[in-house]
């Protein structure tokens, strides 16, 4: 089935909308879950907490993408899930992949007060598009799906070590390019 039949299924409030979404970004949205959250039951919460909000938000929303979309939904939720584990865990330490792009997007106060957080996402995606096919999807996968590091050094044949280097000297390009921009890092 299509993304446009599927959220044809959510405009008319059609339930298969959810079944159909699963069916085809199941695994994805399992595989982003998993990365962020280490843990399969707590990945399918995210997951089906996501799908949820797919429900509750399509429409008014009309995504342009429903892949991206579903993505960047369980996404949150994989976030919000370890965050209040960790806050009841007391754990002081911060997700990774956070730690990593702090250094080059500005505080969520900075997007905020200056610029919307669409001009950021236009500033973030300009930068993609800068980049070659290898580096852009590399980054993507990384901060986008999370995926470990030691993964995609596998996938491109690089030892782990030179990938963090590349990953570092991209983030890099990306905090030069945001600060051309205008904003504060």
């Amino acid at each position: 089935m299509t993304d446009e039949e599927i959220l044809a299924l959510f405009n008319t409030r059609d339930e298969r909308a959810i079944l159909e979404t699963e069916a085809k970004y199941g695994a994805l949205l399992r595989r982003i879950a998993r990365n962020v959250l280490k843990n399969d039951g707590d990945a399918e919460e995210a997951v089906s907490d996501a799908l949820l909000a797919l429900w509750q938000s399509i429409p008014p929303e009309k995504p342009e993408s429903l892949r991206a979309y579903a993505a960047g939904a369980v996404k949150r939720r994989a976030l919000s899930l370890c965050r209040k584990k960790m806050a009841l865990k007391r754990a002081s330490s911060r997700l990774e992949l956070t730690d990593e792009l702090d250094e080059c997007i500005p505080a969520r106060a900075d997007a905020e007060s200056g610029l919307e957080a669409a001009e950021l996402s236009a500033a973030i995606t300009a930068w993609l598009r800068t980049l070659d096919k290898e580096d852009r999807v590399l980054f993507v996968r990384r901060y986008w799906y999370g995926d470990p590091v030691k993964e995609l050094a596998r996938e491109t044949g690089s030892a782990p070590q030179r990938l963090a280097k590349r990953l570092f000297r991209l983030r890099s390009g990306l905090k030069k390019h945001l600060e051309k921009e205008g904003y504060s890092i």
